[in-house]
């Protein structure tokens, strides 16, 4: 039986990655099987820089920490060897990441993970991982928006350029 002492660590662990995971916007869950100590310490340095909090957490404690954040459905996937990445801010980038490593090596790979509290299967997580970047998506929607002003603009241009060149041949028409 663990100690009082123990059993409190475990809750306020619970609490604060329930916390977390309310307060995330995307989450990731892998398996990190396979991974070297070398390749761990790249990875974990581009989550960090990418601002993810990533780390490797017992399948029990995810669990109760999920059921408190009203994220059940991830139970079916808390088996083996389980680590998480969660952002707060953008919804891609740590599957992009995870997604990216896990090319590299067979059994690193991704098992689920979460938007905005809807629990996403692997594949989800495969294909939000090949979204383009907020930046691209932003200049794609802003050069739609501007595609039928720029035509109009383009259209009036020739009618004025028209214009100018029908009222050019009058004035030379009439001046010879």
């Amino acid at each position: 039986m663990p100690s009082e002492k123990i059993l409190e660590q475990k809750k306020a662990f619970v609490a604060d990655l329930s916390q977390k995971l309310k307060n995330a916007c995307a989450g990731v869950i892998v398996s990190y099987k396979g991974i070297n100590v070398a390749d761990d310490t790249k990875l974990r340095k581009e989550l960090r820089e990418a601002g993810i909090d990533y780390f490797v957490v017992k399948n029990t404690l995810l669990l109760r920490a999920a059921k408190e954040a009203c994220l059940e459905d991830l139970a079916s996937v808390l088996e083996g060897t389980t680590a998480i990445a969660i952002s707060k801010n953008d919804h891609v980038i740590a599957a992009r990441i995870l997604c990216k490593f896990a090319e590299n090596l067979e059994s690193f790979k991704a098992k689920a993970g979460f938007i905005e509290g809807k629990v996403i299967n692997e594949a989800e997580v495969l294909n939000l991982s090949k979204l383009p970047t907020k930046e691209v998506l932003v200049a794609k929607a802003m050069g739609s928006l501007n595609a039928p002003i720029t035509g109009f603009v383009t259209v009036l241009n020739g009618t004025i350029k028209g214009l100018v060149v029908a009222l050019n041949a009058i004035v030379e028409k009439q001046s010879a």
